[in-house]
């Protein structure tokens, strides 16, 4: 019996990457893990059909070796803080483009190129342009690739709402502005679950899929979700954008800063799924809400004080 062609996935040791190969693999797909330095799932078991490829955005000839024998391919890299070695504009704009050229080259039919919501060439953010630019790269190769924009991840063992889950052990909580900007998150395997079927599905008419959860909340309101299921009571204090880019600002020396200049920006405009575009609805999925994930989301909630 002649081996499917597996799909390959850039980033799959990352967060959303890392879903991703479970999906697939879980549907019974063949996959290979492209990342600088691939490992197995810990989850993976006997009988999985996963192969690992040592590859780099930034290097032609390991992301040509990655893509040999391919059927699809996913690219899930990303990056919120660039450095000299990694910028934005190597990974998401150049190392995109390059990954989309040599996969039309290699034959491969089916890209995925993750993107997030509100990539835009106007914006003032260098992260949300490199976005959009990256998304015009994939394009100009490979006009046929779909384009994924998720709202803000959430899941098991994520930085999100691990991070906010932080804040709350602070006697106060300070608030991004007054707390009214608009996010809509959305569960990491909601989105695994659409890329593996964009993956594998007869062609669609749609180019571009947003994926937020059901639930627009403000980040007041998200915080105050968070609070409760945990809990905890504490002060939300509005501080003002301006204190914020001076943190970050003070925070950019510092190696892996705790919060960037791009982080603020992208706190100042909403972050929610544009109805006129593709969407879960389409792809027959109904997403979790992040009230009902937040029991296996955090299970480790501390006592109520």
């Amino acid at each position: 019996m002649m081996r499917e062609a597996p799909v390959v996935v850039f980033g799959g040791t990352g967060f959303l990457g890392g879903a991703i190969v479970r999906e697939l693999v879980e549907c019974g797909r063949a996959v290979r893990i492209a990342a600088r330095h691939p490992t197995l799932p810990a989850w993976a078991e006997e009988g999985d059909v996963i192969e690992l490829a040592t590859a780099d955005l930034r290097d032609e000839a390991s992301v040509a070796a990655a893509l040999a024998g391919a059927g699809a391919v996913v690219n899930a890299v990303s990056r919120y803080v660039e450095t000299r070695e990694a910028s934005f504009e190597a990974i998401h704009v150049t190392g995109a483009g390059r990954l989309a050229r040599l996969a039309r080259a290699a034959g491969i039919a089916r890209l995925v190129q993750v993107s997030g919501i509100g990539a835009s060439l106007d914006s003032p953010s260098a992260y949300v342009r490199a976005r959009a630019r990256g998304e015009a790269a994939v394009l100009d190769a490979m006009p046929k690739a779909i384009i994924v924009r998720p709202s803000v991840l959430f899941g098991p063992n994520d930085a999100f709402l691990s991070g906010l889950a932080g804040l709350t052990r602070l006697p106060l909580i300070p608030l991004f502005g007054r707390g009214s900007t608009r996010l809509q998150p959305v569960h990491v395997g909601d989105v695994a679950r659409a890329i593996a079927q964009l993956t594998g599905r007869p062609a669609t008419p749609r180019r571009l899929f947003e994926l937020g959860g059901p639930e627009v909340l403000r980040y007041r309101e998200l915080l105050e979700a968070l609070l409760a299921h945990l809990g905890r009571s504490r002060p939300l204090v509005p501080l003002p954008f301006l204190a914020w880019r001076l943190a970050a600002a003070l925070a950019r020396p510092l190696p892996g800063p705790p919060l960037t200049r791009d982080q603020v920006i992208l706190m100042q405009a909403d972050n929610v799924a544009d109805p006129e575009v593709g969407g879960f609805a389409d792809l027959g999925i109904l997403p979790h809400s992040l009230r009902e994930s937040l029991p296996s989301c955090l299970p480790s909630a501390p006592p109520r004080r």
